[in-house]
């Protein structure tokens, strides 16, 4: 059952990150652009002149932020950000969305358009200091999470309702081959947006519009689904001192009365992985 973690009504709740250092979670309101925790049992909010919207955790106390125009390292103790290296800074339309640390210490972050304009996002991966761009014509880029094998990452365009799988080279984790199909959730009528997968390989899909998080196996089968009391969920993490609780940020854009936009959590008995440290 979904316990409310923080009942801060957040306009668009995404890119959930518990820190494994500081058994801490931080999220985003991407609309207020606003970086979000509890530390000692007190809600902080930092607030930025940009869309904000995923994190990585490069060492105790600094992130790794993805905003609109920029990805920077962020020092949670002071409270200020440094520029690493710029992220379609030339476009206006486009923000940052959904990202995640890779298993080699790279972090992949999608774009899209602002006011989700047809194909104007893109995926890219920053690995030690080069910027990449993966995939282009994207719409929503959501559901980027890694295997914990390392042998694949997986992404969707929520648009598409695709959830599509690429696996990796296992050296450098760059990509091998051309991505294949998942899972195909476009006759559903809901969002397939952020994902995350746990220790033992299975999916688990913030559904847009359905009020859950599905869980599906390696091989595509669904296997369960965790209610939450708002249709908005987007985007789950694991965490928690055994890894087991499922932290699920929702949204409350379009008017969804309370409890949409707060974020929840749920004791699921199942083991994340830990998150990947990024390695500038």
């Amino acid at each position: 059952m979904a316990e409310v973690f923080s009942a801060t009504a957040c306009s668009l709740g995404e890119g959930p990150l518990w820190h494994p250092e500081r058994q801490q979670l931080f999220w985003f309101d991407i609309l207020e652009k606003s970086l979000l925790t509890i530390e000692n049992g007190q809600e902080r909010r930092w607030t930025f002149d940009d869309y904000v919207s995923a994190a990585g955790w490069l060492d105790r106390d600094t992130l790794l932020m993805a905003s609109a125009n920029a990805l920077w390292r962020f020092d949670i103790l002071a409270g200020q950000r440094e520029h690493l290296t710029d992220l379609e800074a030339d476009n206006p339309v486009t923000r940052s969305n959904d990202g995640r640390a890779d298993p080699w210490g790279g972090f992949w972050i999608g774009t899209m358009g602002i006011n989700a304009e047809s194909g104007a996002g893109a995926i890219y991966r920053y690995y030690r200091g080069e910027l990449r761009k993966l995939y282009g014509g994207i719409t929503i880029s959501n559901a980027i999470c890694f295997a914990p094998d390392a042998s694949c990452a997986y992404w969707a365009d929520t648009k598409r309702g695709v959830i599509q799988r690429q696996w990796l080279e296992p050296d450098r984790g760059w990509l091998h081959g051309t991505p294949e199909v998942f899972l195909d959730l476009s006759g559903e009528g809901f969002g397939a947006d952020g994902a995350v997968a746990d220790a033992d390989g299975n999916l688990w899909n913030a559904q847009w519009g359905a009020s859950r998080v599905a869980c599906y196996s390696p091989d595509g089968k669904m296997m369960r689904a965790y209610p939450v009391p708002t249709p908005q969920a987007s985007c789950p993490a694991f965490g928690g001192p055994d890894m087991t609780t499922l932290f699920v940020t929702t949204a409350a854009e379009g008017g969804q009365p309370a409890p949409a936009g707060q974020t929840f959590m749920i004791e699921t008995g199942v083991r994340g992985q830990r998150e990947h440290q990024v390695i500038l």
